[in-house]
């Protein structure tokens, strides 16, 4: 390795150490309040695990509130997702890379089995490239495979900023209220058929986004 890369590793490693702390102090200055907590709460205390959907644009925060809960989150395998492994690796998530464009069979194979051993497992259906809010599959499939409910999660959050990509990713301004808002689960049939199943799919995408909008009305 010449001195460039050397230097490059080196400035790219304390930008990532700056962004995981800075993320850490932003978070925790957030006003948060929750509706139907209770809903966790309960599958917490039954040990039972679940799928946690969430739409891209919202992820931050989401990430954040389930932080040491025994997740396992999926990301894509761009440079982009390598940030956000480094991420939620430390704030303890068993992180999956592989995306519905690379790696997607194999990368949902292995949600499936953590499923089934014990991890929750954290989804951003419409990521890692969109459309917007557009419920795909994965949450789901993995769902029905595994025999755990899916939960969908809306977030609001009263003063942020959008960034220019895709999703119009949400960055919250510091201090700012921050309504969260859970579904009651969703338990899907592992005997369902493929037009069965296609239509929770299409609930599953109506009520989050009926709840993200609830989320965002201060």
């Amino acid at each position: 390795m010449n001195t460039k890369q050397v230097k490059q590793n080196t400035l790219r490693f304390l930008g990532s150490l700056i962004l995981t702390h800075s993320l850490d102090a932003l978070c925790k200055t957030l006003k948060v309040s929750y509706k139907n907590k209770k809903c966790v709460e309960s599958l917490r205390k039954q040990k039972q695990n679940y799928v946690l959907a969430f739409w891209h644009d919202t992820m931050l925060l989401p990430w954040f509130l389930h932080k040491n809960d025994g997740f396992a989150a999926l990301t894509s395998k761009s440079k982009d997702g390598d940030l956000l492994a480094k991420q939620l690796k430390h704030w303890k998530y068993k992180v999956v890379r592989g995306s519905s464009s690379k790696g997607g069979d194999v990368a949902l194979g292995i949600m499936v089995d953590h499923a089934k051993n014990g991890y929750s497992i954290a989804i951003t259906p419409d990521g890692p490239r969109g459309p917007e809010h557009k419920f795909k599959a994965g949450a789901v499939i993995t769902a029905k495979k595994s025999g755990v409910p899916v939960v969908l999660m809306g977030i609001g959050i009263k003063s942020k900023k959008k960034l220019k990509s895709w999703d119009k990713f949400q960055v919250p301004n510091p201090f700012t209220k921050v309504k969260v808002i859970y579904s009651d689960p969703v338990y899907v049939d592992k005997k369902l058929s493929y037009d069965e199943t296609s239509k929770i799919i299409e609930e599953c995408e109506k009520k989050l986004n009926e709840i993200q909008l609830e989320a965002e009305s201060f």
